[in-house]
């Protein structure tokens, strides 16, 4: 399977999410991917959560509820390990749904509410930090012309 090149920032759909345009960071640093969630609420067994943000663009009150979800340690840059949830979802790239596993953090301090970590870019893609936006730009392209 060849790879796809991709830029170090993107905008993705997260269609399971209600999430569409959703500013993303490529972040080969990080082995998990992760994303923004308001709010979680544990609730018989389920995880009901409010993907919603005043700083983010397209994040509008989105609430979801997950029956299938673990925990995962992630160890942060500056050295802490955190607990978290851990949900499945779809992710789309190029036109093309991935699965995806993303762990939910608040991260209305942070420029993109989600990171792209190494474990979903591995054997799909290589990130050429020069470029930006290269999935979004060819959808649009697509898009615009339909031949």
């Amino acid at each position: 399977m060849s790879k796809k090149i991709i830029g170090r920032v993107d905008k993705v759909d997260f269609p399971k999410l209600g999430l569409y345009h959703i500013d993303v960071k490529m972040d080969t640093g990080a082995y998990t991917s992760a994303i923004h969630c308001s709010e979680i609420i544990k609730e018989n067994d389920t995880l009901r959560c409010i993907f919603n943000s005043a700083v983010h663009q397209n994040f509008g009150k989105t609430e979801i509820v997950f029956h299938n979800y673990t925990h995962t340690n992630v160890k942060s840059s500056n050295g802490y390990k955190e607990n978290r949830y851990k949900v499945k979802s779809e992710v789309i790239f190029f036109g093309k749904t991935y699965k995806i596993n993303l762990t939910l953090s608040t991260r209305d301090d942070m420029k993109f509410p989600v990171l792209i970590g190494r474990q979903f870019l591995k054997q799909k893609f290589l990130v050429d930090v020069d470029l930006e936006n290269v999935s979004h730009l060819s959808r649009q392209y697509e898009y615009s012309h339909p031949f």
